[in-house]
C-alpha cells in the first residue's frame, strides 16, 4: 500500500511539473485603444490555454521605441502601419507572422450631455464649435490617432484654424479623458474608445479624409520562439476573439 501511495504521489508531482512546464506567460505590447477588448480576450485565452498574458498598453510610437530599446515582448499590435514598419526595419519582428488584424473609425466626441450631432465636412466650423476651448487629440506628430486626426483636419481644410487650440495627449485614451473630465469641449478619438467612455459621438470623420486605420499585429523575434505566443496570435484571429472585437466596435480584417 505504501508503495502504491508513493507511486501515486510521484505521478502527481510529475503531472504538476509537466503542467507548469507547458504553461507560459505571453507579453504583449498593444495600442491603448485595444485596452478593453484585449482585456476580455486575454481572460478568455488564459482560461482556454492555461497560459498567462501580460499586456502593456500605450501609444504605438512609445511602444515601438520601447521594443527598439530592448523591452521584452512576444507580440506587438500597432494602431497604424508605419510604426509596425518601423520595428520591421529594425528586424524586431517575425515578418512571416505579420498580418493586418483590425480597422477602426475616427469620430468627433463631446460631453455626454452634448446636443445634436453634426456633419463633419469642409463646411463644418470646428473652430467655432470649440467656443474658445481646446480640441483634445492624441500627439499629432507620433501617435496614430493623432496623426489620423491631423490628416483628416488637413484634408477638410480645418487644420490651420484649430492647430493653435489643440490639447495633445500621450495616447488616444489620454485625449479621451480630457473630454470626459470636461477639460476640453471636443475631442477626436477612435469610435471604439468613444463606446467605452462617458462622451457623445457627434460625428464620424469621412474614411477617405485620412489614411485607412489599420492595426497590424506580429510576433517579435522573441515571440517567434514561443509556442504560447504563437497560440495567442492564433487566438486573436479566432471566431471567439472576432466576436469581442466586433462588439467593441472594431472592424475585423482577418
Amino acid at each position: 500500500m505504501r508503495r502504491f501511495l508513493g507511486i501515486l504521489v510521484s505521478l502527481g508531482l510529475l503531472l504538476a511539473v509537466s503542467c507548469a512546464a507547458q504553461a507560459a506567460e505571453v507579453t504583449v505590447l498593444a495600442a491603448a485603444s485595444l485596452t478593453d477588448a484585449l482585456g476580455r480576450i486575454d481572460v478568455d485565452f488564459e482560461k482556454a490555454s492555461g497560459h498567462k498574458v501580460k499586456a502593456a498598453f500605450g501609444g504605438s510610437s512609445a511602444l515601438a521605441k520601447q521594443l527598439e530599446k530592448g523591452a521584452p515582448a512576444d507580440l506587438f499590435i500597432s494602431a497604424d502601419v508605419p510604426w509596425m514598419d518601423y520595428v520591421a526595419k529594425a528586424n524586431l519582428i517575425d515578418a512571416g507572422s505579420r498580418t493586418n488584424l483590425l480597422g477602426n473609425h475616427l469620430v468627433l466626441v463631446g460631453p455626454a450631455d452634448a446636443g445634436e450631432t453634426v456633419t463633419i465636412d469642409a463646411n463644418y466650423d470646428l473652430a467655432g464649435a470649440l467656443k474658445g476651448g481646446k480640441l483634445a487629440v492624441a500627439d499629432t506628430n507620433a501617435v496614430p490617432a493623432g496623426k489620423y486626426a491631423k490628416a483628416s483636419l488637413e484634408k477638410l481644410g480645418m487644420w490651420s484654424k484649430v492647430e493653435g487650440s489643440l490639447a495633445q495627449g500621450e495616447n488616444v485614451r489620454a485625449a479621451l479623458a480630457l473630454v470626459e473630465r470636461g477639460e476640453a469641449p471636443l475631442g477626436i478619438v477612435y469610435q471604439t474608445d468613444a463606446q467605452v467612455a462617458k462622451v457623445k459621438v457627434l460625428s464620424t470623420f469621412p474614411d477617405d479624409s485620412h489614411p485607412p486605420i489599420i492595426y497590424p499585429v506580429a510576433l517579435t523575434v522573441q515571440g517567434a520562439q514561443s509556442d504560447a505566443a504563437k497560440a495567442y496570435l492564433d487566438y486573436l484571429k479566432s471566431d471567439a476573439a472576432k466576436r469581442v472585437f466586433e462588439q467593441a466596435g472594431f472592424v475585423v480584417l482577418k
